[in-house]
């Protein structure tokens, strides 16, 4: 699970185990895994016209590109249980609010990246619309966000509370 401030990621420890072996895994035996199907593409002749060529290189970008985010979500996290937010919405936590202030039409997310996206909730990212909008607000709080089409919308805070996974 991730809470995360402006400089800080907090991950549980079997969160930061899991990112941390794939970063290992990445760097290591995929690297040289795709290194090996590059070699064998390019024996293959022409490369303005080799598919699996082409298909090779665009995973290594890819897979070059998990390896930096993780490297960097790494760089910044902390092992442990952030500081309780006191009923605001933080990265981390659940959220229900409801739409318009209807309280009889309520959704509940877990907010944070997709790393943690939980099977038993709808996850939104901070940077999202949604998650952007609702961030840093407390229970009882109005927020607004923008819509896909460029309207407003507008949800009131109902809980928040810490995700335990």
């Amino acid at each position: 699970m991730t809470q995360t401030s402006e400089s800080v990621t907090w991950l549980t420890q079997a969160a930061y185990d899991q990112l941390k072996a794939e970063l290992e895994y990445l760097s290591g035996p995929a690297r040289s895994e795709i290194t090996i199907k590059i070699a064998a593409a390019r024996e293959e002749g022409d490369l303005r016209e080799n598919g699996g060529y082409h298909a090779a290189k665009e995973e290594q970008g890819k897979q070059e590109l998990r390896i930096r985010q993780l490297t960097q979500l790494l760089e910044k996290a902390k092992v442990g249980t952030a500081p309780a937010s006191e009923g605001e919405v933080a990265p981390g936590t659940l959220v229900k609010i409801a739409f318009d202030g209807d309280e009889s039409d309520t959704m509940e997310f877990l907010l944070a990246s997709r790393e943690y996206a939980s099977s038993d909730f709808e996850t939104y990212s901070p940077q999202s619309p949604l998650g952007s909008g609702v961030l840093g607000k407390k229970i009882g709080e109005d927020a607004q966000y923008e819509l896909p089409n460029g309207k407003q919308a507008s949800v009131k805070i109902l809980d928040v509370k810490p995700f335990t996974g």
